[in-house]
């Protein structure tokens, strides 16, 4: 089982990436990260409209504004590309699989029953999953690893996956969530694990288990259900 250790130092540095592949005048960008996932080199690989030190600088406010990151500049490396380095590269380049956001979750409480909302995020697209069961706490992190599913299956993601098991276990001084999943694809079974440190609130932790057990699949996922 792969503990997530960057939750206890920051954000996610591939979450960082993303966010600064937004800026118009970046193509890409790699974080290196030391074992506390700390940024330890920033490439950046950027078009020619704007000075080299204002690309710089533009990544640090991004950073800072968005994730608290203070990048000190002399990590930051920028690369150019003329024009028609430019279309090469575009040629070329891997695609950018953009990763969910976790927008809400939160549960409605009726008698002895519950329902479970996920609402997560993909570029300009946003899906809310559901599920529903007993209010018995034992059934509770299940419930939020299923409506993560649902949310995800309806953002186009993945498709046919199943939960096999989900948790809180303690590890050393810390709670951890932890979810096993599993997808059919016949005459073939891939088993996910995915884990994610309590910080605030459990079922928060689920989510991130859970998105953390498919992201490094994406998308895969769903290519391999749509070539049976």
């Amino acid at each position: 089982m792969i503990i997530d250790e960057q939750q206890t130092s920051g954000p996610s540095l591939r979450d960082v990436e993303v966010e600064l592949c937004r800026l118009p005048d970046i193509v890409a960008v790699r974080i290196v990260g030391d074992s506390m996932d700390r940024p330890v080199e920033v490439h950046v690989l950027a078009h020619t409209g704007k000075h080299a030190k204002q690309v710089v600088r533009d990544v640090q406010s991004v950073a800072l504004a968005s994730f608290g990151l203070d990048v000190d500049r002399r990590i930051v490396s920028v690369v150019q590309l003329s024009p028609d380095e430019e279309e090469t590269a575009a040629a070329f380049a891997p695609t950018v699989v953009v990763r969910p956001r976790i927008m809400a979750v939160d549960s409605h409480v009726s008698g002895s029953r519950i329902t479970v909302r996920v609402s997560l995020r993909v570029g300009d697209d946003e899906a809310t999953g559901y599920s529903e069961g007993s209010i018995a706490a034992a059934t509770r992190a299940r419930l939020v690893a299923a409506a993560t599913i649902d949310a995800l299956e309806q953002l186009g993601r993945i498709q046919g996956v199943d939960i096999e098991a989900a948790e809180k276990v303690r590890v050393g001084v810390d709670e951890v969530a932890v979810v096993t999943l599993v997808s059919v694809n016949p005459p073939y079974e891939l088993r996910l694990c995915g884990s994610a440190l309590v910080r605030q609130h459990p079922d928060d932790a689920m989510v991130r288990a859970v998105l953390d057990g498919v992201n490094r699949r994406l998308p895969h996922l769903a290519q391999e259900r749509g070539e049976r």
